[in-house]
């Protein structure tokens, strides 16, 4: 078979996308978010918060050895992982109300994708120069010198802010200054080196490596979006109605072109490489910088800005039709965002009503079954109880057991005088209690008699408690 009678294959060769540098109000706002953001992410794990001499005064911290969560004055334990459950289900929430809303607004500004995309193109630009330089570079085939260099430089570059981003992931699992100095001494456990070889990998493979790739092919989210959004979600849009027929011929009163000179800026900016004026798109990320493109080059042919706008689709028919454009908050405020808003707002009332009530102290006890009960030599009948004491206070306190519901019912300690046991500053003690029945007691001789177990933080008379069962002997 000739090459002319081959099959084209299935696949195209990916054509990398180099976006031209533009200025505007949109892009601004994109440096801003990216600034605020990254710098949120590295320099968190360094802020200090005091809670006392026996916790970690790191502010942000994932405590994994201990199982905790700290974030500033919030405490968080294994048991109240409903929070960590709830702050997720407010993230879905507000993505949904963003998105319909504004379209993907989250991916166009805050995305960790997108920011880190930006931020590595950022310093691809500085090394090897704006659009038509990188083009011309990608393209030459001979590795001189210069390419060389370049390339070296770039690649050396986001090995470095790879390894930034992993090693400020670690940063958040433990004390960070005692681990950067760790890992500077080569003393750090294996599994910190290992963390940020993987995350340095991964962000340059995805930041710098597959860019617009991991948006198209790998986020399901654009996949979603459509639920999300209809013809009122205020998005970026093309006005078709008024750019349309698009020529690079002059405009005069007989001409019959329209507003767009078919300049190619907004393609050339685009970070996925599209051309919004074909349409809605899936691969859009709605970061606008088309729109500042776009404006620019409006201002410098004598035309009116927003040919390519953020506008509902709604209004673009309106404004086909010769109508006016709806008020921008008639299109934020409907039975979609409205609904979205509602539910946000329960569960996150919900998160700090739980949060204000939780107590300091807790406990779980857990009856010992094997054996269920013990006859001692005086005929007493005794149960046994794994008792899990936590004390979420900053210093150590006293708790006393007790237990009500049944006046006969006596209570004593493993291996403590009385019934106060101290427990540890922000720890969880197991303790050993048994729960006696006197021979001639209702209980002794009953199957099964509830009672209440309580706990009383004798510094401050906070109590909790738990409904548990007592075994007797039945007749």
């Amino acid at each position: 078979m000739s090459t002319t009678d081959q099959e084209p294959g299935l696949y195209a060769a990916r054509e990398p996308v180099f976006p031209k540098r533009v200025s505007g109000k949109f892009r601004n706002l994109k440096w801003y978010l990216m600034a605020i953001t990254l710098g949120i992410y590295y320099l968190t794990p360094w802020i200090r918060w005091d809670r006392g001499p026996s916790l970690p005064d790191q502010a942000v911290l994932i405590d994994l050895a201990n199982r905790r969560f700290f974030f500033f004055m919030i405490e968080i334990w294994p048991h109240e992982f409903y929070f960590v459950a709830g702050l997720l289900i407010m993230a879905g929430l507000g993505l949904f109300l963003f998105t319909s809303a504004f379209g993907r607004v989250w991916c166009g500004y805050a995305c960790p994708q997108t920011v880190w995309t930006d931020l590595f193109i950022l310093v691809e630009r500085w090394i090897e120069g704006d659009r038509n330089a990188r083009l011309r570079l990608h393209r030459q085939k001979k590795w001189d010198l210069r390419k060389v260099r370049l390339r070296i430089t770039k690649y050396l570059s986001w090995v470095l802010i790879g390894a930034a981003t992993g090693g400020a992931w670690v940063f958040y699992f433990t004390d960070a200054p005692t681990l950067l100095v760790d890992l500077v001494m080569g003393t750090a456990h294996p599994i910190a080196y290992t963390t940020i070889a993987v995350m340095t990998g991964t962000t340059i493979f995805f930041g710098a490596i597959a860019r617009e790739q991991i948006c198209i092919y790998a986020c399901p989210w654009p996949r979603i979006q459509a639920a999300m959004m209809d013809e009122d979600t205020i998005t970026v849009a093309y006005r078709e109605w008024r750019g349309e027929p698009r020529g690079k011929g002059k405009r005069t009163e007989d001409s019959a072109l329209g507003d767009c000179i078919d300049c190619m800026a907004c393609v050339n900016v685009c970070p996925v490489g599209i051309d919004i004026r074909d349409g809605q798109q899936l691969e859009c990320i709605t970061c606008a910088l088309c729109i500042d493109a776009c404006d620019e080059m409006m201002e410098k042919v004598g035309k009116p800005r927003g040919l390519i706008d953020y506008m509902a689709l709604s209004d673009e028919a309106s404004e086909r039709a010769g109508g006016a454009p709806k008020n921008i908050w008639k299109h934020i405020f409907r039975p979609r965002t409205i609904l979205y808003t509602t539910l946000w707002s329960l569960v996150g009332v919900g998160l700090v009503v739980a949060l204000f009530m939780r107590s300091d102290i807790d406990l779980t006890v857990a009856p010992v079954r094997n054996p269920t009960f013990v006859t001692l030599s005086d005929g007493t009948i005794r149960n046994t109880y794994e008792v899990r004491l936590r004390n979420k206070h900053g210093e150590e306190r006293p708790f006393k057991i007790s237990v009500t519901g049944d006046d006969t019912l006596v209570v004593r300690l493993e291996g403590v005088e009385g019934s106060v046991v101290d427990v540890p500053a922000d720890e969880m003690k197991l303790q050993r209690v048994y729960v006696l029945a006197p021979p001639e007691s209702d209980a002794a001789h009953s199957e099964r008699t509830d009672f209440r177990m309580w706990v009383e933080d004798t510094t401050n008379a906070d109590r909790v408690y738990k409904d548990t069962v007592f075994n007797g002997k039945a007749n």
